[in-house]
């Protein structure tokens, strides 16, 4: 809703639009305490109004009256029009501010009209008062906003958690001591150590030391990469294994990481901001209900009835234009369909952008922990020699790498486990850094070695071997021959396949965006049978192709998990993180697959088209009524004897309520 769209982006002191930060949280958080305080203290106040109003009394049959009652009525009244309607009153000073009327508008002309009428009936006229009216008015919308606002939950925090990949600490390197000082106090040039295990603290070159780096989560290729002298590191990178001495090169806004978060921060501020339908409607119902107001008011004035008829006859007009019906129209569907939708894996954090995914015609998907499961697993074993086996050399290869912490250590001893492979005791065992690992079994040394490895040791590959480009490649060798070959990839999701055909059936266009090498991604495309894929792009590239195809006229959605994806998530008309991702992924990102299961898109689409069509019918039952009720209530049949009565209309307004709550609840089924 627009009653806080003011404070939706607060500008630090150059001016600029802060994205996020404790200061844009906390005070989201505060407002929907606001409206929570504000709806329960208002709840409680409403009842004894309730039980004080002449009209309640005369529908449950039963009287009430006190010296002073009236007066007790209306000082009670005023305590809920001040304090329960206070953000609508500033909404609406607000929405005249900026000249764009709606919601705010309505809501605030409608409880003032009750007010200062019912006010009238206590000391100026005679006539029946809208108290109750205006509680339960304040009530609903008060209930509506605080749902609205629970199920949005304000601004991403992205930038928060990607500040949080930084290690607060960096060990530097001077005159051969070592000292920890803060990350923040580094500079270009300053020699920093990276422990095994560490994250990297700043972007640099490696100047001693070798090793693998993980940069999953940073520039989407899927295995460890090998380091070593005058090799760039990033930070944020976590340093799987062997110390790193690393000159620094970039520190502060020039780093990659604040790289990202700029691309971030510019998609989210160009991102198009969809005017809400229930303000669209809110500002025709504030029209018609001026107008109408004014057209009733004069009329009867000029055909020579009494000012106080006149004026009940405007009243009732203009209440029970009061949009009890339309302030719930959208909250109670969005709030169903949230709930279905968490029922279903999925986690809709932008109302907005769930509600246009029944638009999109493209998805685009990141490769590594998207379509595939991020992890790295056996796909091809080539044995040489008689006297070895594919099981004999899985057990001897993983029985050297259960002593190692490498990702590709892990896929070997985890395939070992799969077909039931029992270990071999490991003596001597010796991690040869960046070239594998070493050991004795029953007093024979085997090697489980990278190619550098046998390259070095001028041990040849055999030619007939197969074509493992696509793969990452270790050797099992016993002293310097060698027995086995592995290649290792990481697996295709079984959902992705499904999902991507159900999308396909949709009319709905697949492609894969990746960090990782182009003969992968083909690969993985072909099985999966895409539309297309970019490959070895780069965040800032990610973020273009999916401008690319925006421009094209593609109404498209990202999926992706890393912080690689974040650019593109952001720049997306629809971003979608998978949720065993990073947080930065899910924080930038508008829904989040719980599941990690890419199949969910097609789920989010089917919600996405059942909540929009939910909507537009709440949307027609919270205004249609006023088609009729609003010529009845100004009195267009009163020589025939048929007028609305303030109470008649009261039940009109609660019908049409209850078909909106009715028919919002119909999406479970």
């Amino acid at each position: 809703m627009d009653e806080h769209k003011s404070h939706m982006g607060h500008n630090d002191n150059n001016g600029n639009q802060k994205m996020s930060g404790h200061g844009h949280k906390d005070h989201h958080e505060m407002m929907i305490t606001d409206f929570k305080r504000r709806f329960y203290i208002s709840i409680i106040v409403t009842v004894p109004i309730l039980a004080l109003s002449p009209m309640i009394q005369d529908w449950l049959g039963w009287e009430m009256e006190f010296a002073g009652s009236k007066y007790i009525l209306f000082a009670l009244s005023s305590f809920i029009y001040l304090y329960g309607g206070w953000p609508f009153l500033i909404g609406f000073v607000d929405e005249i501010k900026e000249r764009s009327p709606g919601m705010m508008t309505l809501i605030a002309m409608a409880i003032s009209v009750a007010y200062f009428y019912s006010s009238a009936t206590v000391f100026l006229i005679e006539g029946n008062d809208f108290f109750w009216e205006l509680a339960t008015l304040i009530d609903i919308m008060l209930l509506g906003h605080w749902i609205e606002m629970r199920s949005v939950q304000g601004a991403s925090r992205a930038m928060d958690k990607l500040a949080q990949l930084m290690p607060d600490e960096a060990h530097l390197l001077s005159e051969g001591k070592v000292m920890d000082i803060s990350v923040d106090k580094l500079n270009v040039n300053d020699t920093i150590l990276v422990k095994p295990g560490e994250k990297i603290p700043a972007d640099g070159e490696i100047v001693k030391g070798t090793g693998y780096v993980n940069e999953s989560m940073l520039t989407g290729e899927s295995k460890p990469v090998e380091k070593g002298e005058g090799d760039d590191v990033i930070g944020g990178s976590v340093n799987s294994e062997g110390s790193l001495e690393i000159s620094v090169k970039k520190v502060g806004e020039d780093s990659y990481l604040s790289k990202v978060v700029q691309l971030v921060r510019q998609a989210q501020e160009s991102k198009s901001k969809t005017q809400n339908m229930a303000d669209k409607a809110a500002l025709w119902l504030t029209i018609i209900a001026l107008s109408s107001g004014a057209i009733t008011l004069s009329a009867w004035l000029l055909a020579g009835a009494e000012f106080t008829f006149a004026i009940a006859r405007m009243a009732t007009v203009m209440v029970i234009t009061c949009p009890h019906a339309l302030g719930l129209a959208i909250p109670l569907v969005t709030a169903n369909t949230t709930a279905i939708s968490a029922e279903n894996g999925l986690l809709i954090k932008n109302r907005t952008a769930f509600e246009n995914s029944r638009k999109i015609d493209t998805v685009v998907f990141d490769k590594t922990g998207t379509l595939t499961e991020g992890k790295f697993g056996v796909n091809h074993i080539e044995v040489f020699g008689d006297n070895m086996d594919k099981n004999k050399a899985v057990q001897i290869a993983a029985s050297l790498e259960k002593n190692s912490e490498h990702p590709i250590a892990d896929g070997i001893v985890a395939h070992a486990k799969s077909i039931g492979m029992e270990m071999f005791d490991i003596n001597e065992f010796k991690a040869i850094k960046g070239k594998g690992v070493e050991g004795y079994i029953d007093g024979e040394k085997y090697f489980m070695a990278s190619p550098g490895f046998l390259r070095e040791n001028n041990i040849n590959i055999p030619g007939d071997m197969p074509d493992f480009d696509i793969s990452t490649n270790v050797f099992l060798l016993k002293e310097k021959n060698l027995l086995a070959a592995f290649g290792l990839s990481d697996k295709i999701r079984p959902e992705s396949m499904e999902a991507v055909e159900k999308l396909k059936s949709m009319g709905i266009g697949c492609w894969m965006l990746t960090g990782d090498n182009k003969k992968t991604a083909a690969q993985v495309s072909e099985k999966l049978n895409l539309d297309g894929y970019f490959a070895e792009v780069l965040p800032e590239e990610k973020l273009e192709k999916i401008k690319e195809l925006q421009n094209k006229g593609r109404y498209v959605a990202m999926t992706g998990d890393g912080i690689n994806d974040a650019p593109a998530l952001a720049q997306a008309d629809v971003g979608i993180a998978i949720g065993s991702g990073t947080d930065v992924a899910a924080e930038t990102a508008d829904i989040i697959l719980v599941n990690s299961n890419p199949l969910d898109v097609t789920v989010l689409i089917v919600l996405g088209k059942l909540t929009y069509r939910k909507m537009i019918q709440n949307l027609m039952w919270a205004t249609g009524y006023n088609v009729i009720a609003i010529p009845l209530a100004a009195g267009v049949l009163y020589s025939a004897g048929i007028v609305i009565s303030p109470a008649l209309g009261a039940v009109l307004m609660s019908l049409s309520t209850i078909i909106v709550a009715v028919n919002a609840k119909l999406i479970k089924l």
